[in-house]
């Protein structure tokens, strides 16, 4: 039996795991490191993270745009040894819960299959594509979900 993930709150003390996740997640598009500090630091952020087997193995980040009444995931991503064990989803669901908007967005790479999948399942719909989003040029597909719909 796969033990799950405990989720809970990050903050400035777990910089340097979240930073190693979105450089080991994202390489050449992940966030430099003062952006990774930032988000672990700033009022109003949702900051997640995910430890099993005593180490951070996923995260997530996110921010509330109230204007608009939107949340927006700016960053989730799980270590690949640690992919398809729920934990995405588990961060995705609390992070969508803490923010607490009624519409979600997030971007993903147009390629990337499965979690295009994941989102598709748990109520994303494509509602916008950015040409040349990522550094090598690839689309970045914009979902949203419209929470209690």
């Amino acid at each position: 039996m796969i033990e799950p993930a405990e989720i809970g709150p990050a903050d400035w003390r777990d910089f340097r795991g979240v930073l190693h996740l979105e450089r080991v997640c994202f390489g050449q598009d992940a966030w430099p490191w003062v952006d990774v500090l930032g988000a672990l630091t700033f009022p109003e952020t949702v900051r997640l993270k995910a430890v099993l087997e005593k180490r951070v193995v996923g995260f997530v980040l996110g921010d509330r745009r109230r204007r608009e009444e939107l949340g927006w995931i700016a960053s989730i991503g799980v270590h690949p040894a640690f992919q398809r064990r729920g934990i995405g989803r588990a961060l995705l669901d609390v992070a969508e819960d803490d923010l607490g908007m009624p519409r979600i967005r997030l971007t993903l790479r147009k390629s990337n299959h499965a979690a295009l999948q994941m989102y598709l399942h748990t109520g994303y719909r494509q509602v916008d594509t950015w040409a040349r989003y990522y550094h090598d040029g690839e689309e970045g597909l914009v979902m949203e979900k419209l929470r209690g719909a």
